[in-house]
């Protein structure tokens, strides 16, 4: 499994801890920014991670902002893109149960370094159902 990382400056610090974390589990990651705690624009690391997912390179997304909501925003604006914004390990594992959901979004304000690595472990450890609604429903999705 190969993970995109991305966050913008209000989410650099838990994107470190994250990154850390990722590595005591042996998950390989790419880190698409940004690369230090200056301002900078949420869009370009959402757009970056989504790339990185749709055209296959890899398999899930992580993004992370000030609250998680601008960055999952800008990322389900592209084609392909299932971004979820969670903020506990039961939204973790249902977005990814349910909706098949391929990039996780996280608050760098909003929740602490701990439970964000028990949302991480959630979000990749649980698999979609492929369940028939389910399905049916994702293609709806699609379809807009």
């Amino acid at each position: 499994m190969k993970i995109a990382i991305g966050s913008d400056h209000g989410g650099y610090a838990l994107k470190q801890e994250i990154m850390k974390h990722l590595e005591t589990r042996k998950v390989e990651y790419t880190d698409f920014g940004c690369y230090e705690e200056s301002s900078c624009d949420y869009p370009v690391y959402a757009r970056a991670v989504a790339a990185a997912v749709t055209d296959k390179t890899c398999e899930f997304g992580i993004l992370i902002c000030g609250t998680g909501i601008g960055i999952s925003i800008a990322a389900n604006k592209i084609s392909g893109i299932r971004a979820a914004l969670c903020t506990d390990c039961f939204c973790a594992e249902a977005t990814r149960q349910h909706n098949d959901a391929n990039i996780l979004c996280l608050g760098g304000r909003v929740v602490g370094a701990g439970l964000a690595c028990k949302i991480v472990d959630t979000f990749l450890d649980t698999p979609f159902s492929n369940d028939e609604r389910h399905i049916r429903r994702i293609h709806l999705i699609e379809e807009n």
